[in-house]
């Protein structure tokens, strides 16, 4: 179990404030969504909590620990971090790419164990990137390659996981699949943290949402008392359809408030 926590946090990018005075507890067993417009300090915010940008002011911590004082190998091995648009250089295997999420648990010039074998192969299985494994990682397609650095991070076994965007370059299907697994997660027990824009898979599958405009959080709550009408208008500047097919919302943008 992993607990991170925010008391005034403010990160400086250059002159520009990306996230102001943020306070903010994330706690495991739950599916948190990270959602706003382009630009609202959502991934710098991620970023801030993993100890990856150095805060103008406020306290970040992991578990009760100042993360600015937490040795990155303990970071790593409490968090998997799946950021946004990589790129791959080297050719490695699939197999072999997935098996990196085991660095954290790893001293130098060890080699993989029975066990950290075991996690490799288990998470290409929940990623649905097993059939996969003997392929050149930079051979594959976008979504593919997306679901097999998910793999990468699940593969850490670790009691926290923050992805951000996970669901860019996929198809609709694998986006559910995605989601379900990301959900199944914090089921588990797990802090599931993820930055994603479309509102209607952040309202079905997410317990909680934290909106970002100007990189402040403007809301936190249960998703659809965070996704109103008024909130859409103002933070994204759309009017949209907020209704439920059943037991699933669905946030559709309609139009530009004019």
């Amino acid at each position: 179990m992993v607990t991170i926590a925010a008391q005034g946090l403010t990160v400086r990018l250059g002159r520009h404030a990306a996230v102001q005075h943020v306070d903010v507890t994330l706690e495991p067993g739950a599916l948190v969504g990270v959602i706003g417009p382009n630009g609202a300090g959502k991934s710098t915010l991620i970023r801030a909590l993993l100890g990856l940008v150095k805060p103008a002011s406020g306290r970040i911590t992991i578990d009760g620990q100042n993360v600015g004082r937490l040795d990155r190998q303990v970071i790593a091995r409490a968090i998997a971090y799946l950021p946004q648009g990589q790129t791959l250089h080297w050719p490695l295997s699939v197999e072999r790419l997935v098996a990196l999420g085991r660095l954290p648990h790893l001293g130098p010039l060890s080699r993989l164990s029975a066990a950290d074998d075991a996690a490799v192969e288990a998470a290409m299985a929940r990623a649905d990137v097993l059939h996969l494994k003997g392929r050149i990682a930079t051979e594959l397609s976008g979504g593919e390659r997306a679901r097999v650095l998910l793999a990468r991070a699940l593969a850490v076994g670790a009691p926290g996981l923050i992805a951000d965007e996970p669901l860019a370059a996929l198809d609709p299907g694998h986006q559910i699949d995605v989601m379900d697994l990301l959900r199944s997660e914090a089921r588990g027990g797990a802090l599931v943290v993820t930055v994603l824009h479309d509102l209607s898979m952040a309202a079905r599958y997410c317990d909680r949402l934290l909106l970002m405009d100007g990189g402040a959080l403007v809301a936190d709550g249960a998703p659809m008392d965070v996704l109103t009408a008024d909130a859409l208008a103002k933070v994204y500047g759309v009017t949209a359809r907020i209704e439920r097919d059943g037991d699933v919302p669905l946030i559709v943008p309609t139009g530009r408030v004019s």
